[in-house]
């Protein structure tokens, strides 16, 4: 009898297996299970921050997060996540999995710094730690710490309990140069996602849903002339970069009469090499934003217009080569209620007098309101026009192909510059740690509102199915285009024997500040 009984619990125990349940273990309700993710994210406080400081030092440009990508995916292995490298084309991409069926919930968050936001963190005045160098002049050094804090601590009280499901992280590589979702998509690699959780850094403590953010086509124009002497027979060149002059100039000419809604921008990437030989070759790089794929594929056209005019005019040639896009946000309101219901529940961080004080002093540099970090999260609101941004971001591409909603966590201070030094002042600081695993606890909590309520998930599919009902998302890029991998390369070579040396060491110093001798708050310059 004890042999068919042990028998029998064998045979439950191997289907249980199966089913991804343990039977010696009932599933706690949810209230326990999301008290217990944010004790579990505050235990591993001191984990999420040597992540966030880590990412931080690292200072990696688009398309060269190699160390960033070895780092965090060599974290995943350990912690058991079947981890492909290189995916869709993307060398620092990756795709990291935990557990099995479904349903199969998405974490991602961008890797990626800027040029020339080099700054030495907890500061408030202007120090480079590489002059000219790149830095996390937005903050992306942040978001992997949440996600991946989020989704270990998921996975372990699933493993503990037995729940069925899988968890998958992607990087957002090249996100600043909106270059590398829409090549994810293309490649396939959301098919089976039932959910996608993003996150980005913030001041504030939030998430929306509905329409978010212009959509744009990154492109960028090369001209072919003919060189020849400047001065000896300037008649016997066609100089490339006149043509370049001439399509900005009627560019600019044009934006008179062009809806007060499009945004764009454009650097010359390359102008000649010395002025005594007509210029062979000029690039110019152009950022065309709107506020749907129409009107983007319209003012793309029209660019592209633009460029043939002025190589007729100049007598040159020209090609070009999109580089990235983005279709405006869409996000899901189902998920962003119950992301906006976790957030409220796990609250602002305690900010100490000093993360206060440091706040202030930097809000005092840039020469705005000196009121200190938030104490408050914000409510969930229904979408509204006119707080909509300009700005764009290529998660918009995956919130058109899967259900997807974005954390947004409070690491950065109010007030600072996007796109500037400023904003990396507070990013390896204690207010980028608290704010880091506040939003780690949101999404713990979220995925399992994800996994264990289908009548949520069930909401978010209905909801999308909507969204999607009559508006088809289409690539910008074209489809089977490789992405532009090696545009940041020459200047990360330039930099990393620099950044090497300034690359955080956890196993010598608590923290990145201490490592770089920064007493906290560092309120005026010695």
């Amino acid at each position: 009898m004890e042999r068919m009984k042990r028998a029998g619990f064998l045979w439950v125990a191997a289907m249980a297996a199966v089913l991804g349940q343990t039977p010696e273990k009932a599933v706690p309700e949810m209230g326990v299970l999301k008290q217990a993710a944010r004790e579990m994210v505050e235990g591993r406080k001191q984990f999420t921050q040597q992540v966030v400081d880590s990412i931080f030092s690292f200072s990696e440009l688009g398309y060269e997060e190699v160390e960033t990508s070895k780092y965090v995916t060599g974290i995943l292995e350990k912690n058991g996540f079947r981890v492909t490298r290189g995916v869709a084309g993307l060398p620092t991409a990756w795709v990291a999995e935990w557990g099995s069926g479904k349903p199969v919930i998405g974490l991602m968050a961008d890797i990626d710094g800027l040029p020339q936001t080099s700054q030495m963190p907890g500061v408030a005045w202007r120090q480079p730690l590489i002059e000219g160098g790149p830095g996390h002049g937005e903050g992306h050094n942040a978001g992997q710490a949440v996600n991946v804090t989020a989704a270990l601590v998921a996975k372990e009280l699933m493993a503990k309990y037995g729940i069925r499901g899988t968890l998958r992280l992607y990087p957002g590589v090249a996100e600043e140069l909106i270059g590398s979702r829409t090549y994810m998509v293309n490649a396939g690699l959301f098919k089976d996602l039932d959910a996608m959780l993003s996150t980005h850094i913030a001041a504030d403590f939030r998430t929306v849903y509905g329409e978010s953010g212009s959509g744009l086509v990154s492109t960028e124009y090369t001209f072919l002339g003919r060189s020849a002497h400047s001065a000896g027979a300037p008649w016997a060149g066609r100089s490339a970069l006149d043509a370049v002059e001439l399509m900005d100039i009627g560019w600019n000419f044009r934006r008179e009469h062009l809806r007060t809604e499009q945004r764009s921008h454009y650097v010359i990437t390359q102008g000649g090499d010395q002025p005594n030989v007509v210029p062979p070759v000029a690039k110019v790089w152009y950022y065309f934003r709107e506020w749907d794929y129409a009107r983007i594929r319209e003012l793309h056209e029209l660019g592209t217009k633009m460029a043939k005019a002025a190589a007729m005019m100049t007598d040159t040639e020209v090609s070009e080569q999109v580089l990235g896009a983005a279709w405006p946000g869409h996000f899901n309101k189902p998920m962003a209620e119950a992301l906006a219901a976790n957030i409220q529940a796990v609250g602002m961080p305690k900010w100490s007098e000093d993360d206060q004080a440091m706040a202030k002093a930097a809000q005092a540099l840039m020469k705005v309101k000196e009121d200190g970090l938030r104490t408050k999260p914000d409510e969930l609101r229904p979408p509204d026009p006119s707080r909509r941004s300009y700005g764009s971001d290529d998660i918009a591409e995956v919130g058109w192909n899967v259900p997807t909603v974005v954390l947004q966590f409070p690491g950065n201070i109010p007030g600072m510059t996007g796109h500037h030094w400023s904003s990396g002042i507070a990013m390896a600081t204690p207010i980028a740690h608290k704010g880091a695993s506040a939003g780690a606890a949101a999404h713990a909590m979220t995925v399992l509102d994800l996994i264990l309520k289908p009548e949520l998930l069930a909401a978010a599919k209905a909801y999308f199915a909507e969204q999607t009902k009559e508006i088809k998302w289409q690539s910008l890029i074209p489809v089977g285009q490789a992405p532009p991998v090696t545009i940041n390369k020459e200047k990360m070579e330039r930099v990393r024997p620099q950044l090497e040396k300034l690359r955080y060491d956890p196993s010598r110093y608590a923290t990145y500040l201490e490592q770089l001798g920064v007493k906290y708050p560092g309120l005026k310059k010695p």
